[in-house]
């Protein structure tokens, strides 16, 4: 007997958004079929991305290594090809399909857009910033929107930072618990060249610093609402191009530290100074832009189309995915891509 349910492809599926989008859909009753670095289907199987692609109802790719690293040379390299040229193995997969899928929803981010401190950044008026990190989203949309599938739909999920059993959550409780659960203070450093522009056309210079005293905006979207964008973009095909997947409540960097120091039950939390934050967060193996650039994003597109968040205030999202932490079992850190 022929299984008549629909059919997804989910490219990336090993990392905590994908084990969720993977779960989520499997609920909503599709088969889904994954490929990835260690998955059934290898990006090296070029003939069987093929064979998933073609006749698939729905291809969701979230493969990329993670940004949480330090960016060496070969981290920034690898931070970028895994996103372009998984891209463009899909998009050529695509284009061969004989019966193509009708939505393709692809990962983007929100740090695409500028720092920004005096305005939110929509999907219609937003500006896109420069260095490393834009860059990178850049041409992953770039690879994204390149040419023409005319028989399938496509959607960038411009995600701001995920809170939920992943890397970014982890690392905020850590430093909370660590004490260092103070407001996060940018200025003057050494000189360095990891957050320059990269690809055709890098754009940037030497690593920025803006006198935000703690107060740069944070941008977030909780696991539970990036899968209910996916699910909403799934059910309504007048959505099409870029989307902003974020919280419509912003908060900062300090309201930030003050819930997270709650949660732990750490009564202190000492400021922690640029100059302090690059030596701790190279112990750490990840960077200071993290939680230094100051995102704010607003879902104009999704608000507009009606969609209604789940989780909308910080503290209720933080300790939501704290919760989640801790029934999780403890995963080893993944260095690689998808």
């Amino acid at each position: 007997m022929n299984d008549t349910r629909p059919r997804a492809v989910v490219a990336g599926a090993s990392g905590f958004i994908g084990a969720a989008v993977v779960d989520a859909l499997t609920a909503d009753g599709y088969t889904v079929d994954m490929i990835g670095r260690t998955s059934g289907t290898t990006w090296a199987d070029s003939t069987g991305i093929d064979r998933l692609v073609n006749g698939a109802d729905l291809l969701v790719n979230l493969a990329g290594k993670s940004v949480d690293c330090r960016y060496t040379d070969g981290n920034r390299d690898e931070i970028l090809r895994s996103r372009v040229a998984t891209t463009r193995a899909l998009s050529e997969a695509v284009g061969r399909a004989e019966r193509p899928p009708r939505l393709w929803v692809n990962a983007s981010t929100a740090t695409i857009y500028r720092h920004a401190v005096d305005r939110p950044n929509s999907e219609s008026d937003g500006e896109l910033g420069t260095g490393f990190s834009v860059d990178v989203a850049r041409a992953w949309e770039a690879a994204f929107f390149h040419g023409e599938l005319p028989a399938t739909r496509r959607v960038a999920l411009r995600m701001a930072i995920v809170l939920g059993p992943g890397p970014a959550t982890a690392m905020l409780l850590t430093l909370a618990r660590l004490g260092l659960g103070g407001p996060q203070i940018d200025g003057p450093i050494i000189p360095h060249r990891r957050y320059r522009g990269i690809g055709e056309d890098p754009t940037g210079g030497p690593a920025p610093w803006h006198r935000t005293r703690g107060r740069q905006r944070f941008s977030w979207v909780h696991i539970d609402d990036v899968v209910g964008a996916l699910r909403w973009v799934d059910a309504h095909d007048d959505i099409t191009g870029v989307l902003n997947v974020v919280s419509p409540h912003v908060s900062d960097n300090r309201t930030l530290m003050r819930q997270l120091r709650s949660i732990v039950g750490m009564p202190i939390g000492i400021p922690s100074w640029r100059w302090m934050l690059e030596p701790a967060m190279w112990v750490l193996r990840t960077e200071p832009e993290l939680i230094l650039k100051s995102r704010w994003v607003t879902p104009e597109r999704l608000l507009d189309s009606g969609y209604r968040f789940r989780y909308t205030e910080l503290d209720e999202a933080l300790r939501a995915a704290a919760g989640s932490i801790r029934r999780r079992p403890e995963r080893p850190r993944r260095s690689g891509r998808s």
